[in-house]
């Protein structure tokens, strides 16, 4: 069955304001289904969790329903769903309780293709403890992150490797289950940034052989709520900064203060959404992911298609990446005209793209763009149709006259 995507855009209420949301890959629309969740949840009375009253029993039953989402959308195991704010505090959380392991001789891999939030708080770590940092690099000239460097840079003292599952800018998805396999092989963890991977395939994190997979809701249409998954059993052998009073239980205790319970029946609502995207059938949810998400993904690449075509088509526009296997991102630059001057030309057509380094500190640095504006980025997303794609390269032939 073709992908319905005028019924899918007709759920999100901020399209109609008749703007090209191309911004994705900085973060999702939300749709009506997940606005109702949150504000039913919010009538039905909250209190925090842990009470005997009614309200207070809601809040669990929310987060409760939210680690088991979480754990259906990306394979995982809901005792082992960690709950936060956002993917960038709770690796700095993690990496501050993983280092705690770690000394002088042993060593991390971090990887050139990654945001900065898979990088930043792994580095700060590292050299707080004292401990080698190595580097994966990128291909520059295809955006590939090849998986056989990984045998040169991985050792018996190699603790971590931290490697993103698609890259925010280039959308580059590198070979992760060989990557992976080659920590285990050495004794090493994997930790795994699934934030810009997570809204465009279907996720199986013992697959890709993550000890830890990293994503964000509001990346896939939730609320800015974060998550970890990991096996309980890893978990546990782990003790993170905690208040005293708080559980000691695992998922629990990497989870400092209250979280937004409304907010975590709004990462409910938007996985139930992501589940009956592309007319996946019957069954439980899981299966149901599975079969919606890939139909997800073959839409946004025949989409996605349609747009590189056009952007090579452009004899002033330069595009960079080209791996084998990307999420639907174009990062180009316009001869003459600087990132930002493009984006904000592209506003006043109504047309939503970001510029610059996008947080792709490394990346960008390696590419030589970083310090020259980075580039401008475009990214598909399920709800986006061939008018938002015909609306960027048409006002792009504008610019370029």
């Amino acid at each position: 069955m073709a992908f319905d995507v005028a019924s899918v855009r007709a759920g999100y209420p901020a399209l109609a304001d008749g703007f090209a949301y191309l911004d994705g890959a900085a973060g999702t629309q939300v749709p009506a289904a997940v606005l109702d969740a949150i504000g039913a949840a919010y009538r039905s009375g909250l209190g925090n969790a842990g009470g005997r009253f009614p309200a207070s029993q809601r809040s669990t039953a929310l987060t409760a329903e939210c680690r088991q989402a979480i754990a259906d959308l990306t394979g995982g195991d809901p005792a082992g769903v960690i709950l936060g704010p956002n993917m960038t505090t709770l690796t700095y959380r993690l990496a501050g309780t993983l280092a705690r392991g770690w000394g002088p001789g042993d060593e991390v891999v971090l990887s050139r293709l990654d945001h900065d939030a898979n990088v930043r708080p792994w580095l700060q770590a590292a050299e707080r403890a004292g401990v080698t940092v190595r580097w994966a690099e990128v291909d520059t000239s295809t955006g590939e992150l090849p998986a056989a460097q990984y045998a040169g840079l991985l050792s018996g003292r190699t603790r971590l490797i931290a490697v993103t599952a698609a890259s925010n800018v280039l959308g580059t998805r590198p070979d992760l289950p060989a990557i992976t396999a080659a920590a285990r092989a050495a004794g090493a963890l994997s930790y795994v940034d699934g934030v810009h991977a997570t809204p465009h395939m279907p996720v199986d994190v013992t697959a890709l052989g993550a000890d830890f997979y990293a994503t964000s809701a509001y990346k896939w249409s939730g609320p800015h709520v974060g998550t970890v998954i990991a096996d309980p059993a890893l978990l546990e052998t782990l003790r993170p900064d905690k208040l005293i009073p708080a559980p000691d239980t695992v998922p629990d205790r990497f989870e400092q203060g209250t979280p937004p319970f409304a907010d975590l029946a709004g990462v409910t609502a938007a996985v139930d959404h992501l589940a009956q995207l592309g007319a996946p059938g019957p069954g439980r949810r899981r299966e149901r992911l599975l079969a919606s998400m890939a139909a997800v993904e073959a839409y946004e690449q025949e989409l996605f298609g349609v747009l590189l075509d056009g952007l090579a088509g452009m004899s002033q526009v330069t595009t960079y990446g080209k791996a084998a296997s990307r999420a639907p991102t174009a990062y180009f630059t316009v001869a003459g005209h600087p990132p930002d001057q493009v984006a904000r030309f592209l506003a006043g057509r109504q047309v939503n793209v970001w510029a610059g380094h996008n947080y792709a500190w490394e990346l960008t640095g390696a590419l030589g763009l970083r310090d020259h504006g980075g580039a401008v980025r475009a990214g598909l997303v399920h709800y986006n149709d061939r008018s938002d794609v015909d609306r960027l390269l048409a006002a792009l032939a504008e610019l370029t006259g």
